[in-house]
Parts: structure tokens; sequence; C-alpha cells
């Protein structure tokens, strides 16, 4: 079967190949279709993931207002290595994600990760590439790949929501664990992120229900 292109074929695609995902495609609709984001917004999108990995929407979101604050209201390569990794810490992240984010900045700027030839590298290369930094990991990786650069089969097994919607969706007594996961998408090959996006939305829709 060919690797479905447009929103609507990626749904109907997703449907016809597991039948438990046919009630949240009728509820959700197509998935929505990402744009990749510029080349000068790879490194904020990264430091972004950075910020996310591990804790709630709400909580990543004020630390990272703090760290956008500590970088002057801009975060970049030169404004992240300006605060460094203690400021970094005061805004509320921990030690290894200050860190991090302070390696990357270097390493973005000795060329050793080289951001702009992403969109021409696999989707294994760049996570290779990325987290050779240490302190990202692949949830980090895998968010950056889906949502900066927009890539369509991505298939984050580590993502709690990923794993607990489809949990959810196959009505499953206990969660599905990250190696169960990674055998189970292999049927939707060419479209696992949005096979990804519609487990999110099941987590969504469910908890607007409570």
């Amino acid at each position: 079967m060919p690797t479905p292109k447009s929103p609507i074929e990626i749904a109907d695609f997703i449907a016809k190949r597991d039948r438990a995902f046919r009630g949240i495609v009728a509820l959700a609709g197509p998935p929505p279709r990402p744009r990749p984001a510029r080349v000068d917004d790879r490194f904020a999108a990264l430091v972004r993931s950075i910020t996310f990995q591990l804790l709630a929407t709400n909580a990543a979101n004020t630390i990272h207002g703090r760290v956008v604050g500590a970088c002057d209201g801009e975060v970049s390569v030169e404004s992240i290595l300006r605060a460094g990794a203690e400021t970094l810490k005061g805004a509320g992240l921990n030690r290894t994600k200050a860190q991090a984010m302070v390696d990357l900045a270097r390493d973005v700027l000795d060329e050793r990760v080289q951001l702009s030839r992403h969109g021409r590298m696999s989707d294994d290369e760049i996570v290779k590439d990325v987290a050779s930094v240490r302190g990202i990991g692949p949830w980090t990786a895998h968010m950056y790949l889906m949502f900066t650069l927009a890539r369509p089969d991505v298939w984050p097994v580590g993502d709690y929501g990923v794993r607990n919607g489809w949990s959810m969706l196959h009505g499953l007594d206990e969660m599905v664990t990250e190696v169960q996961l990674r055998e189970l998408g292999d049927v939707f090959e060419g479209a696992r992120s949005s096979v990804a996006w519609y487990c999110w939305e099941a987590v969504h829709l469910s908890r607007q229900a409570m």
C-alpha cells in the first residue's frame, strides 16, 4: 500500500490498519499537516523540547517562559551561552537540562551539531546527531523531528501520552510498554507521527469528558 500523503488519506490509512482508531479518527478528524520550521528556529525549538522533557505541560510552559526571560527574550546560541548553566538552573531547570542547553549551544557554535543540515538528513541520522549532546535523549529528538522538521513517520514510543492513548484506544488493562509499542507501530509505517497525534487526542478528549 502506498504511503498516504494528504491528511484525509492518512486518517483513512490509520483507521483501516487498526479498527481501534476508527472512533478517534471520526471524533478528531484528519490529523494536522505540520510545516517545517525555518532553519533559524531549529535551535530554539530544541531548547524548548529539552525544557519539556519529563514535565507536565503547564509546569514546562512556566519554566520555559523563565528560560526565555533568562535569554533576554530570545533563545539563541549566543543568548544561551551568555546566560550559562547556573542562570538557566535559576529559571527552574534541573542541572542536566541546563547543562544540555549550554552544551548544545557550544556544539552548534563549533559545528559538531549542524542544524542547518538536518533537512537533508534521515530521521535516524538526526536522532544520532542531536542525542550526541549529553542530556538530550530520544524523546527530545523525536519531538524535534515531529514538530520542528515535520517528519511524518516518527514513532515516539517513550512518550507517556502516546503509550497512554494507545492503551486507552485498545482497552488495555495495563499500559503498553515501549518495547511492545515499537513493534505494534510497524503496521503504520509512513504515518506514525499522525498515529502518535491520535493517541494524544484520545487522552485529551478523555480528560475533557471527565
